[in-house]
């Protein structure tokens, strides 16, 4: 009895207007582009980091990542495309699935090492500021393969187990575990942890994105061990669990070397950023003080303007005080000669009376 699955498209592509032919594996692919760079960019001026570096060096990395990755699954797929029956022109045909994630990363870093040298930016830290987004982008890309009615594992009847009705290519109907939502949900938690764990240890020099890299492979895995779509197998397993062993130890021995070379986190993840910023704020400081200045001999202008008035004021009063006391003094001079001649004809008129009595 069917209790729940989970169902899949009827078809992967729609028609916008009638017109414009929407697929659901390339819508995808492009909205984790978008979320890995917007993601990215927040982290990279966190760091000290221009905005709009990440997108920039990323317009090289992504482009270089599409082609490593469907390089990849071509090499790694090649009886899909070139065994008899097939037709080689479908490998490259990109929009009908097929991105081998290990080919992306590397051409992926391929690309940023030469936009990360035309910005003069170092790829470890720059990588290291992409990680957590590349994992995301990764969790909504996969459900590219929702779309395509791909990536699923054995037979199940799980309540989440994904019904497939497409009998092209191969595919059998039925019930099979959903490989693609499985990877999907590790990625997110992988985005979870690097974002925790760079907190947590400040983590540098490209740990973060080694983390991200060995977590990853973990999860790869056993979910490749799920599959049962046709592969190459080498000693009794799949290549890609091969490869993910190696990039696992690999991603590991970097982080333990690193730690111990370059602990500690970058100071600087972009040159001359910091000096842009401090450029911006010197000039503020310096608009500032100098319309402090500017107020502080405006004050003491008018503090000379009211002490100019104010000694002008006093300077008058004082040459009134002056002219008044010379006045009252010469008045003085006056009255007191006037009294002393007053005195002097008294004094003859008494001697002139003596001399007459005599």
């Amino acid at each position: 009895m069917e209790i729940a699955y989970i169902p899949s498209p009827s078809r992967g592509v729609y028609e916008l207007f009638g017109v414009i032919p929407l697929r659901g594996y390339a819508f995808c692919i492009i909205i984790g582009v978008f979320v890995a760079v917007w993601l990215g960019n927040r982290r990279w001026i966190a760091r000290g980091g221009r905005p709009g570096t990440v997108a920039d060096i990323a317009v090289w990395a992504v482009p270089f990542g599409l082609v490593g990755g469907r390089l990849y699954h071509v090499i790694t797929d090649y009886q899909l495309y070139f065994s008899e029956g097939q037709d080689w022109v479908d490998a490259f045909k990109i929009w009908e699935g097929g991105l081998g994630i290990w080919g992306a990363i590397a051409f992926g870093a391929v690309g940023a090492w030469i936009g990360c040298r035309s910005r003069g930016v170092p790829l470890p830290a720059w990588a290291d500021a992409l990680a957590p987004g590349i994992a995301l982008a990764q969790a909504i890309g996969r459900w590219g393969n929702w779309f395509n009615q791909e990536l699923y594992g054995r037979e199940t009847d799980l309540p989440w187990a994904l019904h497939i009705t497409s009998s092209t290519d191969g595919r059998v109907p039925g019930y099979y575990h959903p490989t693609f939502l499985y990877e999907s949900l590790w990625c997110i938690g992988v985005a979870v942890l690097v974002i925790w764990a760079d907190r947590r240890f400040k983590l540098g020099h490209g740990r973060a994105f080694a983390l991200y890299v060995a977590a990853y492979c973990a999860g790869r895995f056993w979910i490749e061990a799920m599959r049962v779509d046709e592969a190459h197998h080498f000693l009794g397993m799949r290549l890609n669990e091969w490869t993910s062993i190696v990039v696992f130890l690999l991603a590991v021995l970097y982080i333990v070397l690193s730690a111990r070379l370059r602990p500690g986190r970058e100071e600087v993840v972009e040159p001359g950023a910091s000096d842009d910023d401090t450029d911006d704020d010197g000039a503020a400081v310096k608009l500032d003080k100098k319309s402090e200045d500017e107020d502080s001999e405006g004050k003491k202008s008018d503090a000379g303007k009211s002490d100019a008035g104010k000694s002008e004021a006093e300077k008058s009063a004082d040459e009134k005080e002056t002219a008044e006391a010379e006045t009252d003094s010469s008045s003085g001079s006056s009255e007191s000669e006037t009294d002393d001649s007053s005195s002097s004809v008294e004094a003859k008129d008494e001697e002139a009376e003596s001399a007459k009595k005599a």
